[in-house]
C-alpha cells in the first residue's frame, strides 16, 4: 500500500479521477434537466409523474447496487485480488455478478406486476391522471432496475482495480440518451396538434423509453473494461464461490441500511404528493442540484477511501492507519461542500434560475424550487460525509452500526418532515431530511470515535472552522452582488454571483492558510509553469 507523500498524491490523484468522471455526468446530467424544465415545466402532470415513476428503478438500484454492493463486495474482493492466484476473485466477481442478476430481475418482474400498488403507496396524494401515468412509467422503467445494478458491479470492479475515471463517467450516456429522447420525440414524433397534455404525455413516454436506452449504453461501455481487468466474465449462478456467503452476510445489514436511506427518499415522495401540484417535482429539481457537490466531492473521496480502508484496518497498526485516513477524507470533502452548502442557502434562487428558468419553467418555479434547495443545502455536510465515516465501519466488518444509525434518523427526520410540511409545504420536508442527516453523520463519527479513538483532532477542526468563515465570507460578498444585478438575466445574473462566490472563497481559504486551498493552488501554479 502506498505510504507518505505519494500515497497521498495517488489518493488525491485517483479521488480527481472520480470527481471529474462524476463532473462529465453531472454536467450532462444538468443539461438533460434543463431540457426537461423546458419542456415540462414544474407543475405540471408529467413533471410530477416521471419524478416518481422514476424513484421504484432507484430504490431497486440503490438496494442492489451501489448503496450495497461496493460496501460488502469490495473489501473482500479487493482481499482477494491482492493474492498471487486471481482465480478466487474472479469466482467471486462472477458469482456475485449472477445473484445480482437473478435479485434484479425478480423484483423488477415483481414490480411491474404491482406498478398499481407500489404508485398508491408511494405518490397517495396524486390525483388520477397523476397516478395513470406513473404506473405506466414505473413499468416501462423497472426494466431498467438489472441494467442499472450490472453497472454498479462494474463500478465495483473497476473501482477495486483503480480504474476510476470510466464508471464514474459512464452515466453520462444515461444523460445523453434522455437528451436525445426528448428532443427527438418533440421535434418529430409529437403532433403539434394534440392538446399539450396530450403531447407532454407523450413526450414522457418517449423520456422513459430513452432512459431505459441509455442504461444499455452505460453497461456497454463498462463491460469491455471489466472483461479485460478479469481476464474474461465468469458468470455463475451460485453461492458456491469462496467469499461469497461474506459477501452476502455482510450484505443483508446493508440492504436495511439502504433499505433506510431510500425509503426516506420514497417518503419524501409520498408526503410531496400531499403539497399540490409541482410539490413531488420541485423535490426532484432541488436535489439535482444537490447531488452535485455531494457526488463530486462526497462520493469521489468515499469511493477512493473505501478499499484503502478495507487495507488499512488489515495493517500493522489498523486504528491509526484509519483515523488518519478518514479524517484527510473528511477534511477533502468539507472544503468543497461547505461553500457548496452557504451557496445553496444564499444563493439558492440565483442557481435554480440560472439552472432551469426556461420554457414552462416559471419564475414561480423558481422561488418554490429555490426555497426546496436551500432547506437542503443546511444538510449537505452531513449527507456528504456520512458515507465516509460509514466506510470507516465497513472497512471493520461492521455493517450492523451503520443500519442502526440510519435507521434512528429516519424516524427522526420523518417525523420532522411531517410536521415542517403543514407549516412550510416542500421546504419543510427538505428541511426535515437535512436534520436527519446532520444527526446521522454526527452518531457516525461518535460511535467512530468509540472505536478507533478520536477521528478529528485540533488541526481537522480548525480547517473546518477555517471553510466555515471563508463560505460566510464568499456568501456575503455573492448576496450583495445578487441585489446590485437584480436586472440581469437568470443565467449572467447566476454566473456572476457564482462567479464572486468562488473567487471570495478561494482567496480567504489561501489567506487562512487552509491545507487544501495552497494544495490546490501549489497544484495550479506547478501546472501553469510547467
Amino acid at each position: 500500500m502506498p505510504t507518505g507523500a505519494a500515497g497521498r498524491g495517488g489518493g488525491a490523484r485517483h479521488a480527481a479521477q472520480v470527481a471529474t468522471g462524476i463532473f462529465l455526468t453531472r454536467v450532462l446530467g444538468y443539461v438533460r434537466e434543463r431540457v426537461f424544465a423546458y419542456y415540462f415545466g414544474n407543475d405540471t402532470i408529467p413533471a410530477d409523474a416521471f419524478r416518481a415513476a422514476l424513484r421504484i428503478p432507484n430504490f431497486v438500484r440503490t438496494l442492489l447496487g451501489e448503496g450495497t454492493l461496493l460496501a460488502s463486495f469490495i473489501p473482500v474482493y479487493a482481499t482477494f485480488n491482492e493474492r498471487p492466484d486471481k482465480g478466487p476473485a474472479r469466482a467471486l466477481a462472477g458469482a456475485i455478478l449472477g445473484l445480482l442478476l437473478l435479485a434484479s430481475g425478480a423484483l423488477a418482474l415483481l414490480g411491474i406486476a404491482l406498478a398499481p400498488a407500489i404508485t398508491t403507496l408511494i405518490a397517495k396524494g396524486f390525483d388520477e391522471p397523476r397516478r395513470q401515468l406513473t404506473i405506466t412509467l414505473v413499468r416501462i422503467l423497472l426494466p431498467m432496475t438489472g441494467l442499472m445494478v450490472i453497472s454498479a458491479w462494474c463500478l465495483g470492479i473497476l473501482n477495486t482495480h483503480r480504474r476510476l475515471f470510466l464508471p464514474y463517467a459512464a452515466p453520462a450516456l444515461w444523460n445523453v440518451a434522455g437528451i436525445v429522447a426528448m428532443v427527438a420525440a418533440a421535434t418529430w414524433f409529437v403532433s403539434r396538434t394534440l392538446p399539450v397534455e396530450a403531447q407532454l404525455h407523450r413526450l414522457s413516454l418517449a423520456l422513459a423509453w430513452g432512459t431505459v436506452a441509455g442504461s444499455v449504453l452505460q453497461i456497454a461501455v463498462q463491460l469491455p473494461a471489466c472483461w479485460r481487468v478479469l481476464g474474461g466474465i465468469p458468470l455463475r449462478f451460485s453461492t458456491a464461490p469462496e467469499g461469497v456467503r461474506n459477501v452476502v452476510a455482510a450484505w443483508f445489514p446493508l440492504l436495511l441500511g439502504a433499505g433506510v436511506a431510500q425509503v426516506s427518499g420514497l417518503i419524501d415522495t409520498f408526503l410531496g404528493s400531499f403539497t399540490g401540484a409541482g410539490g413531488v417535482s420541485a423535490l426532484g429539481y432541488a436535489q439535482l442540484i444537490q447531488q452535485l457537490p455531494i457526488s463530486l466531492f462526497g462520493v469521489s473521496v468515499t469511493a477512493v477511501s473505501l478499499p484503502e480502508l478495507s487495507r488499512d484496518a488489515a495493517g500493522a497498526t489498523p486504528n491509526d492507519q484509519l483515523r488518519n485516513r478518514i479524517a484527510v477524507g473528511f477534511r477533502r470533502i468539507v472544503f468543497f461542500v461547505v461553500p457548496s452548502s452557504v451557496a445553496c442557502i444564499v444563493l439558492s434562487r440565483e442557481i435554480v434560475a440560472a439552472l432551469y428558468q426556461t420554457g414552462r419553467f416559471t419564475a414561480e418555479a423558481t422561488t418554490l424550487v429555490g426555497s426546496v434547495l436551500a432547506a437542503y443545502g443546511l444538510g449537505l455536510v452531513g449527507q456528504s460525509t456520512v458515507k465516509l465515516f460509514a466506510s470507516g465501519f465497513y472497512a471493520m466488518r461492521d455493517t450492523r452500526t451503520p443500519v442502526k444509525i440510519a435507521a434512528f434518523s429516519l424516524v427522526i427526520s420523518t417525523s420532522l418532515a411531517w410536521v415542517l410540511m403543514r407549516w412550510l409545504g416542500a421546504p419543510g420536508i427538505a428541511l426535515g431530511s437535512s436534520i436527519g442527516a446532520s444527526l446521522s453523520t454526527t452518531l457516525h463519527l461518535r460511535d467512530l470515535n468509540g472505536r478507533i479513538g478520536s477521528v478529528l483532532r485540533g488541526a481537522d477542526w480548525r480547517a473546518f472552522g477555517t471553510t466555515l468563515m471563508a463560505g460566510a465570507a464568499a456568501g456575503g460578498a455573492a448576496f450583495g452582488a445578487s441585489r446590485l444585478t437584480a436586472t440581469l438575466g437568470p443565467v449572467p445574473r447566476g454566473a456572476l454571483v457564482l462567479s464572486i462566490f468562488g473567487i471570495v472563497y478561494a482567496a480567504a481559504t489561501l489567506a487562512l492558510k487552509h491545507p487544501d486551498a495552497v494544495r490546490t493552488w501549489q497544484s495550479l501554479t506547478t501546472s501553469r509553469a510547467s
